[in-house]
């Protein structure tokens, strides 16, 4: 192996480390894949569906209601829900229909036979969503792990929004 061949070697050697540095920075902090599990998020998300996370998104723009995030859970379970509260609001749902300061708001994304069941933030222990934390709720109200179980939610708790399907295609 002559001086020439090393050099190539090692030309070749570093495009690859290269780009696995840039993939691996991507994934950690720009975005990444997140899959649907269960049935929380129906009929707008299914079960297995893979979505794309943008990771970097919250970083430079304000979560916004109706958001679709990606959360942590626990350790090692991540959860995918709809904002609906916002801090400072007061959220109230009342025979199906959503309230925020006393203001109805329509969920056009909600199917048409789903019902919310009554809910105040007081059964929370809170007047007004504090600040840094949001309610989120899943879109199949009957059959979801969401705020009215494990409370509000931490804005650093959230990872992402969900954004483009992946997979399946169509």
């Amino acid at each position: 192996m002559d001086l020439r061949d090393v050099k190539e070697f090692l030309k070749d050697t570093f495009k690859y480390i290269l780009t696995i540095v840039v993939v691996l920075v991507i994934i950690v902090y720009i975005a990444s894949l997140q899959q649907i599990v269960g049935s929380s998020m129906m009929p707008n998300y299914q079960n297995k569906d893979i979505y794309l996370l943008e990771k970097y998104y919250y970083k430079l723009f304000d979560i916004e209601r109706f958001d679709v995030v990606s959360l942590n859970y626990d350790a090692e379970k991540y959860l995918v829900k709809r904002i609906i509260g916002l801090p400072g609001e007061k959220v109230e749902y009342l025979h199906n229909d959503l309230y925020i300061n006393n203001v109805l708001i329509e969920e056009e994304f909600m199917a048409q036979d789903e019902y919310t069941e009554d809910f105040k933030l007081d059964e929370l222990g809170y007047k007004v969503i504090p600040e840094d934390m949001y309610l989120v709720l899943g879109d199949n109200r009957d059959d979801s792990l969401d705020s009215r179980d494990i409370g509000l939610i931490k804005k650093e708790d959230i990872l992402g929004r969900i954004r483009l399907k992946i997979w399946p295609l169509f």
